[in-house]
């Protein structure tokens, strides 16, 4: 037999076909999409899945979209825009497939002024980066609809922020489906208390259609999103656990609407009903609970960024929760923005990479708008808040990094495989047990074992394992210091057997209470000119510095430039100053490094070489024991920038082989890459800021953070320096997190053995099976949440 099915979509042609090249097409919108991916040689789009394409009639847009021209209504949709660069997020809800997320995150083929494009197939939402001269919002949106992935744009969505109406209609459905199950079981009393004998014609009659009316409501209002969820994926030939489900619903329904019409009997209305009304009120019961035991996404509550208020001539370190509309904010070299704010004092030169992946800095003037999550590259800037902080907007945009680092393994794709074929193998079984006792008894038997075995199995407490267990260790490791940025940094930590510190800022904090200047005495202005040139860095050296000589004169640095891992240069009031390593300042002075345990930092002034400070440096408290407890268990390894002066004390701790100083950080990131080409797994420590390219490197990348916590988007984990002794405890728990999901995992599998089996003999009726499944499912999520808060509560102590 002829093949009649459309080369894009899979849908049947008909009998006339729409053929281009000796393909056929069900509609000219399959034929228009093929021939724009043949065009632009997007065949791996067909690779993926077969014929993965959205059927909808073509459309003709002419000025359909002509309102996405207006710059109030792009104000409202674009995230963010600066220049020429915009970031607009649409929902798109028919992405439904690898081949849908393949083709729309490689829109720049179609278009060249599409610069990325980043699908959140959870969400169907997807997060696109643009050139305006080239593409404008209209002509993308028209892009995206020609290939049939059309956004769905609500302006009244932009005016106000809609409450989610979710939980008020299921509380309407179960409202619905109880008043009709509690009618229906009344009805059927005459019959329950007459020993299942029923009762004389006429009443029997009567009361078995008042409760197949009731079964309307209920079948098709408070069932209806498992019938239309099972509809839609089988439409998209994809199986869920709502179509078993559907048709349970549906077996019974149809059963009893024989029964009723024929006069037969009453049917199942009772069951139905009970059935309908057990599994809505489990959804509800199942949406508290999860609530109530969920983790902060968003991480409001225990986010660790903070930033430097400016009030009064006073600095002072807040969180972002406590920054308010009107503040005046400090901001250094390399911090983000945290907020959206006009810049009102210094020179801004702001790097948006970490909103568009456009690294090209741009030059802002005194009174201009600054948008949240660019970064200052220049000296230090003051800011004035517009808008209240919104903490998840700057998370949303670390979630967002587009570097992609996945486990090896990762037990999510495994679960997406078993629940796939699960209710595949559920409906094989359900239809075996019902024609044996079709064969054997009756029906109506046939039909009740049917549907008790699609509604008591459930791989829902399978697939919910890994985030409620993750998730909550995620809370735990805030709570205790340890902030990660997704749950797939669980997993990849689990897997790490190479750990590289690096020592300044790391292994080691500057001891402001011990530093000496080596060389021509400095004078008061002098020692200004260097609080100047101090104050924007990141470098715990530099840090150090400006908290040593806080009490002098406060002047600007009218320019200012840092090199990572090397130092800084500048001007303050027509004076030249470069602070940092000898031969960043220097190259031609001759100084013998020295071999004690301490930094040094060189300074010249109008290229005369005035001397350099020893910085005394001190070990994290419980260095020794941490590591200690790694040794036996990882390979470690230190890469400084700085000399060899702690070399001897260093090697007391670890392999002498695998201590490296004067790395540069390009010199990191190579030597790290040479680890992972070994099949290393490797975790790399750093201040986020100065170690930004070993970091991106790692397959997990730690940032140690004192006071200020400065927000590096390199970084997978900000770890509070404070608790840098627990760092072991962290990496054994997330050992104990992976035992508690394969335990999850386990329960989830014996109760579907046994709920199936119990079902198939006949001892479970489909509303018994409505009541046990989501129970199932809370015990396993409660089981998953409270054991990991029971063995995690020792990483508080």
């Amino acid at each position: 037999m002829e093949d009649n099915k459309c080369v894009h979509c899979g849908a049947d042609c008909g009998k006339n076909p729409v053929e281009w090249n000796g393909m056929k097409f069900c509609c000219n919108g399959c034929k228009t999409v093929y021939q724009l991916l043949n065009e632009k040689k997007l065949f791996k789009y067909y690779d993926i899945q077969p014929m993965p394409g959205i059927r909808t009639e073509q459309n003709e847009f002419e000025s359909k979209y002509a309102y996405l021209d207006r710059e109030d209504i792009q104000d409202k949709i674009f995230e963010f825009r600066e220049g020429a660069m915009a970031k607009v997020k649409f929902y798109i809800p028919v992405i439904h497939c690898a081949s849908c997320i393949w083709l729309i995150e490689n829109l720049h083929t179609l278009h060249a002024g599409v610069q990325s494009s980043r699908v959140n197939f959870i969400k169907k939402e997807v997060s696109i980066t643009i050139h305006t001269q080239e593409i404008s919002l209209r002509q993308l949106v028209e892009l995206l609809a020609s290939i049939h992935y059309t956004p769905e744009v609500s302006l009244q969505s932009l005016e106000t922020e809609t409450s989610d109406q979710s939980d008020k209609k299921l509380l309407f459905k179960l409202g619905v489906a109880g008043f009709a199950f509690g009618n229906v079981m009344l009805y059927s009393l005459p019959e329950y208390f007459n020993g299942g004998v029923p009762v004389e014609d006429g009443l029997g009659s009567f009361l078995g259609v008042l409760s197949y009316i009731m079964t309307f409501p209920v079948v098709f209002y408070s069932g209806q999103d498992y019938l239309i969820a099972a509809y839609k994926n089988v439409q998209k030939k994809v199986i869920t656990i709502d179509l078993p489900i559907a048709l349970g619903i549906i077996a019974l329904f149809l059963v009893t609407s024989y029964k009723v019409l024929s006069g037969t009997s009453g049917g199942y209305s009772d069951s139905l009903t009970g059935l309908i009304f057990f599994l809505t009120l489990g959804k509800y019961y199942q949406s508290l609970t999860y609530n109530a035991l969920s983790f902060e996404r968003d991480y409001k509550s225990y986010f660790p960024v903070a930033v430097t208020k400016w009030f009064n001539g006073v600095e002072s370190s807040v969180l972002l929760s406590e920054i308010l509309a009107s503040d005046v904010l400090l901001i250094r070299n390399k911090e983000l923005i945290p907020a959206d704010c006009v810049l009102s004092e210094g020179m801004a030169l702001i790097d948006y990479s970490f909103v568009t992946g456009e690294s090209k800095p741009v030059k802002k003037e005194i009174g201009e708008f600054i948008y949240a999550g660019g970064r200052q590259t220049g000296g230090a800037i003051k800011v004035k808040v517009e808008k209240a902080v919104e903490q998840s907007h700057l998370t949303k945009l670390w979630n967002e990094d587009e570097s992609h680092k996945h486990p090896k393994a990762s037990l999510s794709k495994i679960v997406d495989k078993v629940s796939h074929y699960f209710t595949i193998v559920v409906l094989i079984i359900a239809l075996g047990g019902a024609a044996f006792w079709w064969w054997h008894d009756s029906i109506e038997e046939a039909i009740f074992i049917f549907s008790a075995v699609l509604i008591v199995a459930c791989p829902c407490a399978l697939a919910m394992s890994i985030p409620f267990t993750f998730g909550n260790t995620m809370r735990l490791f805030g709570n205790a210091g340890l902030y990660l940025k997704n749950v797939e940094v669980i997993e990849r930590l689990h897997q790490v057997d190479t750990i590289v510190f690096d020592k300044t800022g790391t292994l080691t904090h500057p001891n402001v209470d011990d530093i000496r200047f080596v060389g021509t005495s400095l004078t008061e202005h002098e020692k200004a000119m260097v609080l100047a040139m101090t104050i924007p860095s990141t470098h715990p050296l530099s840090q150090a510095l400006a908290q040593y000589y806080q009490p002098h004169e406060r002047i600007e640095a009218e320019q200012f430039v840092e090199m990572s891992g090397r130092g800084s240069y500048g001007m303050v009031q027509q004076h030249s100053l470069r602070i940092g390593s000898l031969s960043f300042v220097d190259s031609n002075h001759e100084h013998k490094a020295s071999t004690s345990t301490f930094s040094e930092v060189h300074l010249v002034i109008d290229e005369m070489y005035k001397g350099y400070w020893e910085i005394h440096n001190k070990y994290r408290e419980g260095f020794e024991q941490i590591i200690g407890k790694l040794q036996k268990n990882f390979d470690l390894y230190v890469l400084s920038g700085d000399n060899e002066a702690e070399k001897s004390f260093l090697e007391q701790h670890f392999d002498p082989t695998h201590l490296m100083f004067n790395q540069s950080p390009q010199s990191k990131r190579d030597f790290i890459a040479q680890l992972q080409n070994k099949g290393k797994v490797v975790l790399m420590t750093g201040d986020g800021l100065n170690d930004a390219g070993a970091l991106m490197q790692a397959d997990v990348a730690l940032t140690v953070a004192d006071d200020v916590y400065h927000f590096s988007p390199a970084g997978d984990a900000i770890l509070e320096a404070k608790n840098f002794s627990k760092l072991y405890d962290f990496k054994i728990f997330t050992n104990t997190s992976l035992n508690i999901v394969k335990v999850s995992f386990t329960i989830s599998f014996m109760y579907n053995v046994i709920g199936i089996g119990v079902a198939l003999s006949g001892w479970l009726s489909p509303v018994v099976a409505a009541i046990l499944m989501p129970v199932s499912s809370v015990s396993v999520v409660a089981f998953a949440t409270f054991v990991t808060r029971f063995l995690g509560r020792k990483l508080n102590d």
